[in-house]
C-alpha cells in the first residue's frame, strides 16, 4: 500500500506492507535513527514522535495511520542553522541524559507535556512523562531539563503543539 507522509517538513510518498509500524517506517524507510525501538509493547517510550501534533509512542501505530500526517521526530526539532530546539538545549543544560537511548523519545513526550502545561511542577512532569522509562538514571536531571525548558518557552517551539496520547 502507499503512504504519503510528511516527516520533518519532507512530504514523500512510499510503498509498504500494511502492517508496517510508524517506527519501523521512520528507522527503515525514511533512514531517520533517533526514533528507538526498546519495547514495541508501548512501555518503554522511546519511540515517541508527534504526529499531527500529538506525542504518539510510534511502535504502536501503523505507518498506515499516519498516512497524510506531519511527523516531526528528534532530528526535525533543531532549526535549519543549528539552533536547539529549547528542551533539547535544556536537557544538554541540565545532563538529562545518560547513555542516550531513552532522550530522543523523553525530548519528544517533554515537548508534548510542555504543550499542554507550559510550567508544570517536578510532579507534573513525573507524571507527564511516566510512560517513558530511562534505564540509567534516576530521573532527577531529565525533570530538571524539562523545568529549565519550560522555564525558556519551549511549549512556543518549533513544533506543532498537542496533547499527549498513549
Amino acid at each position: 500500500m502507499q503512504v504519503s507522509i510528511t516527516v520533518n517538513g519532507n512530504q514523500r510518498t512510499d510503498e509498504v506492507e500494511p502492517r508496517l509500524l510508524l517506527a519501523h517506517y521512520l528507522r527503515e524507510v525514511r533512514g531517520l535513527r533517533a526514533t528507538n525501538i526498546g519495547c514495541d509493547t508501548t512501555s518503554c517510550g522511546a519511540c515517541t514522535v508527534i504526529v499531527d501534533g500529538l506525542s504518539v509512542k510510534s511502535c504502536t501505530v501503523l505507518a498506515a495511520q499516519a498516512d497524510g500526517a506531519e511527523v516531526t521526530t528528534l532530528e526535525g526539532l533543531a532549526a535549519a542553522d543549528g539552533e536547539l530546539h529549547p528542551v533539547q538545549s535544556a536537557f544538554r543544560e541540565e545532563h538529562g541524559l545518560q547513555c542516550g537511548f531513552c532522550t530522543p523519545g523523553m525530548v519528544m513526550a517533554a515537548i508534548g507535556l510542555l504543550a499542554d502545561n507550559p510550567d508544570p511542577t517536578d510532579r507534573e512532569v513525573r507524571e507527564g512523562l511516566e510512560g517513558n522509562l530511562c534505564r540509567c538514571t534516576g530521573y532527577h536531571n531529565i525533570v530538571r531539563a524539562v523545568r529549565t525548558a519550560a522555564k525558556a518557552g519551549a511549549a512556543a517551539g518549533r513544533v506543532p503543539q498537542g496533547r499527549v496520547e498513549a
